[in-house]
C-alpha cells in the first residue's frame, strides 16, 4: 500500500475504535432527518437536498420527516429528545436556535446543552419588498418618508419574533424610524395582501416567495439584508450599500444532532454534507430557492450559534418583545 493509503486506513481505524460497539459500521440503517417546517417550502427543499447529498456519500438512505409547528420548535424539540445514536438528526433554523429562547417563557429544549452542531447548511437574505404605489423607489427614500410620516408606513411580518420581524425592528433601530408592524400567521398569507396594497411593505425572509412578482413588476424590491447582493436580484442594493454599513441579517439553517452523539458520527455526517454540497445538484437546488449554500465545521457552527444568540437575545430584551 502507498503511504497515503496506509494513513487513510489508520485514520479510519482510529475513528472506528472511538465509536461504541453499537455505532461501528455507521450508518447501518436509514437515518431520519427532521425538518421542523411544512413540506414544499424552502426549508424543506434544503433538508431534502442535504438528505440526498449525505445519503449518496454514506451509502444509506436519509429519510426526511416534516414535524412542523410552533415556529420550528416542535421538530427541534423532537431532535433534542431523540436517542444520540446518529439515526435522528435535524435541520433547525435561526427561529429555534437563536430567537425562541428569548421570545418564549418556556422553550422545551436548551440550545447549548441539548444539541451537537454539525454544519451550517444554508442562508436566505431578507428582502424589503414594497407595493408599487408607495412614493419611493429605494431605501433612502423609504427612510425619508418614514421620518416625515412616523408610523404611517406599515409592514407585514410572518409573526412576532420571526426573523423578518426582527430584521425590520433592527432596521428601524439603526435608521431611527418608526414603522407599524402587521403580523400574519405565515408568509403565504402576506403575498396576496401585499399585491393588493392592503399592506405597503414586507421584510420577506425568503426571496422565493415574492421573486416572480418582483420580476413581473407587481412588487418592488428596494433592498436586501445580506452582506452581498442576491444572485436572484443583482440590481437590488444591500441595506449596507444603501447607507447602513455593517447591517446584515440572514435567515439561516443548519444540521444538528442530539447531545451525546459520538464525535466520530458527527464527523462522518459533516464530511458527507461537505462533499455533497459541492455537487451541481445541490447548488442548483439552492439557486432555485434563492438560497446560499453553506458549509462550516461543527466548531464554527457552534460559535456562530452562540454569536447569533447574543445578537438576537440582546435585541429582543432591548425591545421587550414576548410571544407568550
Amino acid at each position: 500500500m502507498q503511504r497515503r493509503e496506509l494513513l487513510a486506513a489508520a485514520t479510519a481505524l482510529a475513528a472506528s475504535a472511538s465509536l461504541p460497539a453499537w455505532a461501528q459500521g455507521y450508518p447501518a440503517k436509514p437515518v431520519r432527518l427532521i425538518v421542523p417546517f411544512p413540506a414544499g417550502g424552502p426549508t424543506d427543499i434544503m433538508g431534502r437536498t442535504a438528505a440526498k447529498a449525505m445519503g449518496d456519500k454514506l451509502g444509506k438512505q436519509f429519510v426526511v420527516e416534516n414535524k412542523a409547528g410552533a415556529g420550528g420548535n416542535i421538530g427541534t424539540d423532537f431532535v433534542a429528545k431523540a436517542a444520540p445514536d446518529g439515526y435522528t438528526i435535524g435541520l433547525s433554523a435561526i427561529s429555534s436556535l437563536a430567537i425562541a429562547p428569548y421570545l418564549y417563557s418556556n422553550v422545551p429544549f436548551n440550545v447549548e446543552k441539548d444539541f451537537v452542531p454539525i454544519s451550517l447548511v444554508g442562508t436566505t437574505p431578507c428582502a424589503l419588498v414594497v407595493h408599487p404605489s408607495v412614493p419611493f423607489n429605494d431605501l433612502k427614500g423609504m427612510v425619508a418618508y418614514a421620518k416625515a410620516n412616523p408610523g404611517k408606513l406599515n409592514y407585514a411580518t410572518s409573526g412576532i419574533g420571526t426573523s423578518n420581524h426582527l430584521a425590520a425592528e433592527l432596521l428601524q433601530s439603526v435608521a431611527g424610524i418608526k414603522l407599524t408592524s402587521v403580523p400574519y400567521k405565515g408568509s403565504s398569507q402576506i403575498v396576496p395582501d401585499l399585491l393588493s396594497g392592503t399592506v405597503m411593505m414586507s421584510m420577506e425572509s425568503s426571496l422565493a416567495t415574492t421573486l416572480q412578482h418582483v420580476k413581473s413588476g407587481k412588487l418592488k424590491a428596494i433592498a436586501v439584508t445580506s452582506p452581498q447582493r442576491s444572485k436572484a436580484l443583482p440590481d437590488v442594493p444591500t441595506v449596507a450599500e444603501s447607507g447602513y454599513p455593517g447591517f446584515e441579517v440572514e435567515t439561516w439553517f443548519g444540521l444538528v444532532a442530539p447531545a451525546g452523539t459520538p464525535q466520530a458520527i458527527i464527523t462522518q455526517l459533516h464530511d458527507a454534507w461537505a462533499a455533497g454540497a459541492k455537487t451541481p445538484q445541490a447548488q442548483t437546488a439552492f439557486d432555485n430557492i434563492s438560497g446560499n449554500l453553506r458549509v462550516t465545521t461543527p466548531q464554527q457552527f457552534a460559535e456562530f450559534i452562540r454569536a447569533e444568540n447574543k445578537r438576537w437575545g440582546d435585541l429582543i430584551r432591548k425591545l421587550g418583545i414576548k410571544a407568550d
